[in-house]
Order: C-alpha cells, then sequence, then structure tokens
C-alpha cells in the first residue's frame, strides 16, 4: 500500500513536471515566433516602401500592426475590479504609463482625440502616430526600460519581460527610414475587433540546392537498385526542379541588386545634398567671421579715438585759467557792458586783447568760455563802445554848460 501510494506520488510530480516543461516550451516557441514574424513584417514593409508610400490600404502594414499589437498585449494582466473579477486590458493602458517620459510624446494629443474612443482604438492610434512622428523604437525603449511598471502590467513569459525584449527594440529602429501617411479616422482604429496575423506571406517554402542534390542522389540510388531497364537518365524531374529553383534564385538576386542601386542612387543624392548645404554653412561661417572682424576693427578704432579725444581735453582742462580768474574775466566783461564806464577804447581793447590771449582758440575752450568771449561778443562790444564815444563829443558841444557867453 505504501509503494502504491509512493508510486502515485511519483508519477503526480513526474506528470506536473512534464506539464512544467509543456508549458515553458510552448511560452518560449509562442515568444519565438512572435518575434521571428515580427522581423519578417519589419523586411517586407522596408522593402515595399522602396516602391510605394506606406499607407492604411498597404497589407505589409496591416499585418505589422497586427503582429505589434500581439506583442505587446502577449500575457498582459487584466484589471482587477471591485468585486474581485478581472477585466481584460489593453496595450495602451501600459504604454499610456511607461511612455510619459518621452519627451514631446503624443500621449494627451491620443487621449484627447474625439473619434476614437475604446483602449484598443488608441493603442492603435498610437502606433500610427509614432510611425508617422518616426519616434515608435524610442516610445517602445523608454518604455521597457521602466521595468517596476512592465512588471506591474505584464505576467512572467510576456515578450516585453524577456530576452526578446531588446531585439525588438533594435528591429523597429529601421522603420524610422519610411515615410508613413495615415489617415486616424479609417477603420483600422475599429477596436471592436482583435486584430488577426496572416502568417500565409511568410510561409514561402524554397528548396535549397543542398536539398535539391540530395534528392537527385536519392532517387538514382533508388532507380539504380530498382530494375535494369530503369535508368539514369528516366530521372528528369529533379533537373527540372534544380533549374526552376536557379531561375528563381536569379530573379531574387537581380531584385534585390535593383533594389540596392535604387538605395544606392538615393544616398548618392542625399549624400550631395548634404555635401551642399555643407559649403552653403562654411561660406554664410566666412561671411559672419568676416562681418565680426571688420565690427571688431571699428570698434577699436572708435575707442583709440574716444581716447584721444578724452586725453586732449584732460590737457586742456589742466592748461585752463583757474575758478577764481574765470570769475574775475566775466566780471569785467560785464563792467564793460555799462554805460557809464569812463574808460577809453584803448583801454577796453587791450583789456580784451589781454583776456584773449590768457586762452586758447580751440572750439572746445570758447563753448566752456560761455557767450562772453565769443568772438560774435567780442565784436558786439567794439561796435557799442565805439558808437558811444562817437556821439559824446557831440554831446559836449551842445551842451548849454560849455556854450560862449
Amino acid at each position: 500500500m505504501a509503494s502504491f501510494n509512493l508510486g502515485g506520488l511519483h508519477s503526480s510530480s513526474s506528470s506536473s513536471s512534464r506539464r512544467k516543461s509543456v508549458h515553458s516550451r510552448n511560452a518560449t516557441v509562442e515568444r519565438r515566433n512572435l518575434i521571428t514574424v515580427c522581423r519578417f513584417s519589419i523586411k517586407t514593409l522596408i522593402d515595399r516602401s522602396c516602391f510605394e508610400t506606406i499607407d492604411d490600404s498597404s497589407t505589409e502594414f496591416n499585418n505589422f500592426a497586427a503582429i505589434l499589437e500581439q506583442i505587446l498585449s502577449h500575457r498582459l494582466k487584466g484589471q482587477m475590479t471591485w468585486f474581485g473579477y478581472e477585466s481584460p486590458r489593453s496595450f495602451w493602458d501600459y504604454i499610456k504609463v511607461a511612455c510619459r517620459k518621452v519627451s514631446h510624446n503624443c500621449i494627451c494629443s491620443i487621449e484627447n482625440m474625439e473619434n476614437v474612443g475604446s483602449s484598443r482604438a488608441k493603442g492603435r492610434a498610437w502606433i500610427r502616430v509614432a510611425l508617422m512622428e518616426k519616434h515608435l523604437s524610442e516610445y517602445i525603449s523608454t518604455a521597457l526600460r521602466d521595468f517596476k511598471t512592465t512588471r506591474r502590467f505584464y505576467e512572467d513569459g510576456a515578450i516585453v519581460l524577456g530576452e526578446e525584449a531588446n531585439m525588438l527594440a533594435g528591429m523597429l529602429l529601421g522603420l524610422n527610414a519610411i515615410d508613413f501617411s495615415f489617415c486616424l479616422k479609417g477603420e483600422g482604429l475599429d477596436g471592436n475587433y482583435p486584430a488577426v496575423i496572416d502568417y500565409t506571406p511568410y510561409l514561402k517554402f524554397t528548396q535549397s540546392s543542398d536539398s535539391i542534390s540530395s534528392d537527385e542522389e536519392e532517387l538514382r540510388t533508388l532507380g539504380s537498385s530498382g530494375s535494369e531497364s530503369s535508368t539514369p537518365e528516366n530521372i528528369g524531374p529533379p533537373f527540372n526542379m534544380g533549374e526552376n529553383s536557379w531561375y528563381n534564385k536569379c530573379k531574387r538576386v537581380e531584385q534585390k541588386y535593383r533594389l540596392t542601386l535604387e538605395q544606392k542612387g538615393y544616398l548618392e543624392e542625399l549624400v550631395r545634398l548634404r555635401e551642399t548645404q555643407l559649403a552653403e554653412s562654411i561660406s554664410q561661417k566666412k561671411l559672419l567671421r568676416q562681418k565680426i572682424e571688420a565690427m571688431n576693427m571699428t570698434h577699436k578704432t572708435e575707442k583709440e579715438q574716444l581716447e584721444y579725444i578724452i586725453v586732449e581735453l584732460q590737457d586742456q582742462l589742466k592748461n585752463f585759467h583757474s575758478p577764481d580768474q574765470l570769475s574775475a574775466d566775466v566780471s569785467l566783461s560785464q563792467t564793460s557792458l555799462d554805460p557809464s564806464h569812463s574808460q577809453d577804447e584803448d583801454g577796453k581793447q587791450d583789456g580784451l586783447n589781454s583776456l584773449s590771449e590768457g586762452k586758447e582758440d580751440t572750439p572746445s575752450l570758447l563753448g566752456l568760455c560761455g557767450s562772453l568771449t565769443s568772438v560774435a561778443s567780442y565784436k558786439s562790444l567794439t561796435s557799442l563802445k565805439s558808437s558811444e564815444y562817437l556821439a559824446s563829443p557831440t554831446t559836449e558841444m551842445t551842451s548849454p554848460g560849455l556854450t560862449p557867453s
């Protein structure tokens, strides 16, 4: 009885370990399949972008969007309600929390979109906007770096928690070279239906040359071991299959060669454009440098002139009369304007000449001395005095006290 119980325990433990191993294998295969299909879809999307614009009508894009949605929804935790039930959750709930740190992000604009109501539709709109902004890889990298938030939204075994997440961010970086054009009001944003992946474009089987040669050898051995009448010349289909396979390979190589030539022409044109822009920027830099040098020379000469003027004004102020003598000269000029003054014209003229000799005839000093020492005031003074002395003899002769009796 005890041995039977031990056997039952051993069988139950082995079955549980077998179930765990099967579960882990299935999870690993599921992750690998999604990552591989995502890589294939990105390659086909890049190839298609060389010939036409990628928009909502492109089957390659629709398949890629479905694959990315499946990856971001892989083992996503549900949201617990008040009653203890777990309601389904969309990957947009994780993106809008984990991608807040991205500079100039589109989270708020998508949240405020009127025609997008459900969480799944907002997630699909975010994929399209991020592709048009060429920031999808940056969004995914930022979200994966926030490991605490990612751990809170996803269960163990999710793709975003495994090593495949870094591969995903690196693969999405190649989509920045494509110019996308989407309409955010189309049927692709309908969140009522889940995304379905179309695997048929990636399941095309091409037989390799090694397998073809092995098939030929196997057919030859079977033919030689059968009947003597069967000869190797009767085996024709393998050679035809080989010719077809080589023809297909040649066509694929030719297509890749044309694609490479187109990319080469695009890159050469881009390099020429960058070279012209660089030459223009260099010429603009030279012109700006010449302008700066000319402005520096002008400022230097102006500074030297101002310094010379300041030194000259300081020398003139040193050679100028003292304030007491200046006030005496001003009072002398005021008394010369008095009509009752009895000095003769020669004495006045000598005083004025001596006053003018003590000053320099420079414009700066003339301005400092005022209007009384200016040339105009000198002329007015001399004219006034000459008129006084010309009129005084007539007055003396006509006075009643000097007339002869």
